[in-house]
């Protein structure tokens, strides 16, 4: 008897076993040899894949020698580099004689001797602890505690003890309810199974049919033409250059009216309608409060504070300065501001370059602007012919016979009876398991039925 795996009784396509190993009972590196493919399209001889067409990625070098001369080096001309003359400074000479280093800070301060300032603080004073302090606040002499007994509390004994025994009554809804058996409802959903025709696939296509091939004929090739350039001068005047010729005319007179300055001899008088209608108010002085007059309080007034009375007088001398004194030694030579900037780059005296013009290559036009372009010369006027529209009219066709429904659809098709597929049951109808291999298949054996003899 054969065995069969489980993916070849499946008949709907759906049920399949794993394309690689599960490794549920052995890591086996085995893949599953079993597949739909490998059933239906068997292997033929040794069919080499096409080949590929497209050329390779390779870089073709030039047969040819390289010269190695660029544009820069054929036109640059080198030129023989003379090395600029640097200037080199006089020898520095110092002049004889002693430099003055006074200054009127030197001149007009005066040194004293003075000694360090003595410190003004009072020295601290130690007191002596002499006993311990027997002493009462005030809050505590005022804030005395009180005798307060504790309130007895007035909540209600419970008197609630909850039963020993088991509670025993059933409710209502455990009374009235009796458990029914649930049954599934049938469904009448059918089956998405894919059903196979067994008629081979008919692959001709009217464009295969009814297709002619016919031979090209060789497209015609014009010959290029040769450049021959006219041995006539290039004319580069323009339409607007050739028309327009400028005739003379007047410049635009101002329309503006001439400038005429008013003169009155008449005084200013400096009266304006403000102050015509605005005349000053007299405005009363404002009322001054008089302040009260000052009494000087009776008795002497103490000005002694605690510093003038805890202050205690030192006689002190001014501080003297610790900064070294300066070394320096006058000198009345004037200053030489002369740099060696100044010496090699002395001022010029320029002048300001003036406007260059252009000067104008067209002359000026003579003669009056007719404002005739070539475009309203040459421009004929056309009637306008409108085309006619080949749009159909936008109507419905009507017609008394009545509709055709019928398709090919509904002629030729013919309901077929839906198949179950064995693969989908515990166990397939005719099958009984027999073991499961390392790769996860499941193997089935087909029961064949028991014929009695007569």
């Amino acid at each position: 008897m054969r065995r069969r795996c489980l993916c070849q009784i499946c008949t709907c396509g759906r049920h399949q076993c794993p394309r690689g190993a599960t490794r549920i009972y052995e890591s086996s590196g085995i893949s599953c040899p079993t597949t739909e493919y490998l059933e239906k399209y068997p292997t033929y001889g040794n069919v080499p894949p096409p080949q590929s067409l497209k050329p390779k990625q390779e870089f073709r070098a030039g047969r040819g020698k390289m010269e190695g001369i660029t544009t820069f080096k054929s036109d640059y001309r080198p030129y023989e580099i003379v090395k600029q003359p640097r200037h080199v400074p006089e020898e520095y000479k110092p002049k004889q004689g002693e430099i003055d280093l006074g200054t009127t800070y030197k001149q007009d301060f005066n040194s004293y001797k003075v000694q360090p300032v003595a410190i003004v603080r009072p020295l601290e004073r130690q007191r002596v602890k002499q006993g311990k302090v027997d002493t009462v606040p005030t809050y505590k002499d005022d804030y005395r505690a009180w005798d307060i007994q504790k309130i007895d509390l007035y909540k209600p004994e419970q008197a609630y003890h909850p039963p020993t025994m088991k509670f025993g009554n059933s409710t209502t809804f455990q009374d009235d309810y009796v458990p029914q058996e649930i049954k599934p409802r049938q469904s009448f959903k059918p089956s998405p199974v894919v059903k196979r025709s067994t008629v081979p696939f008919n692959g001709d296509t009217s464009h295969r049919l009814d297709y002619v091939p016919y031979q090209l004929e060789l497209k015609f090739a014009r010959p290029k033409e040769v450049y021959k350039p006219t041995s006539q001068p290039f004319e580069d005047l323009t339409t607007h250059r050739y028309d327009f010729q400028g005739l003379p005319g007047e410049t635009a007179k101002i329309c503006r009216p001439p400038y005429t300055r008013v003169t009155q001899n008449a005084h200013f008088e400096g009266s304006t309608e403000f102050r015509e209608s605005f005349q000053p108010w007299e405005i009363p002085p404002p009322e001054v409060k008089k302040p009260q007059e000052y009494v000087p309080p009776a008795g002497t007034m103490q000005l002694n504070s605690t510093s003038h009375l805890d202050y205690v007088p030192y006689q002190t001398k001014r501080v003297s300065p610790i900064r070294p004194v300066s070394q320096k030694k006058f000198n009345n030579v004037p200053f030489q501001g002369k740099s060696t900037t100044k010496e090699d780059f002395p001022a010029w005296e320029c002048c300001r370059q003036g406007l260059i013009k252009q000067q104008q290559q067209i002359s000026n036009p003579s003669g009056r602007f007719d404002g005739w372009s070539t475009f309203r010369s040459h421009y004929v006027p056309h009637e306008l012919i409108r085309t006619e529209s080949c749009k159909p009219a936008h109507a419905l066709f009507q017609s008394s016979a009545p509709f055709d429904d019928i398709t090919m659809y509904s002629t030729e098709y013919t309901q077929k009876k839906q198949e179950i597929c064995p693969a989908s049951y515990p166990s397939p109808p005719g099958y009984i398991f027999e073991n499961t291999n390392s790769q996860g298949h499941k193997f089935f054996r087909k029961v064949t039925p028991i014929v009695e003899a007569f």
